[in-house]
């Protein structure tokens, strides 16, 4: 009898890697949001837990806290550009941690890829994360949880750095009320 086909790309059990997709418009030109991601100092403050202790235009490290449940984490680690591409707004950065109560590590390859937008900037951001230790036990819901609340922080943040003078309020013009009867005019 034939052997029902194996898929040759079967899960590591040990290594959960998971993509994460996330995307966001901020309020600025594409250069000036390109200026702001490649300032690691300040892109790596924005992230909840983190502490940037040495950025240079290659790279940085620094250390991350953060709780998975009922795990305190805390990694340290570094990072790298893989790729850094001026004209196409595109960058890959290749961060390593490790937890320091030996939890395990943490690995993640973050892709950032920035279009034009209206009178903004759409930044796509795709994470590719693989975690050892006790937090890999957690699997794919929890992480996708805990990193769509710490995206939500971290876009916050990015967003105040673009944040200048608030707009003026728009005019009731502009904002149109619910569809009444009548108004076929």
């Amino acid at each position: 009898g034939a052997h029902p086909s194996r898929r040759p790309h079967a899960p590591r059990r040990l290594v959960p890697r998971i993509e994460l997709t996330h995307d966001f418009t901020v309020p600025a030109s594409v250069d000036e949001t390109w200026a702001t991601f490649m300032d690691l100092h300040r892109v790596g403050s924005c992230f909840p837990g983190a502490v940037v202790t040495d950025a240079s235009d290659d790279g940085f490290a620094g250390t991350v806290k953060g709780k998975l449940g009922p795990i305190a984490l805390q990694y340290a680690g570094a990072g790298t550009f893989l790729e850094r591409d001026d004209q196409a707004h595109r960058a890959v950065i290749e961060a390593k941690g490790k937890d320091k109560r030996g939890n395990g590590t943490a690995g993640a390859t973050v892709t950032i890829q920035l279009a034009p937008s209206g009178e903004g900037t759409r930044v796509d951001v795709t994470t590719d994360l693989s975690v050892t230790g006790k937090p890999a036990q957690f699997g794919r819901g929890v992480m996708q949880d805990v990193s769509d609340k710490l995206l939500g922080q971290f876009v916050a943040c990015i967003e105040q750095q673009f944040a200048v003078e608030p707009e003026p309020a728009p005019t009731p013009d502009a904002v149109s009320p619910a569809p009444s009867a009548g108004a076929g005019d």
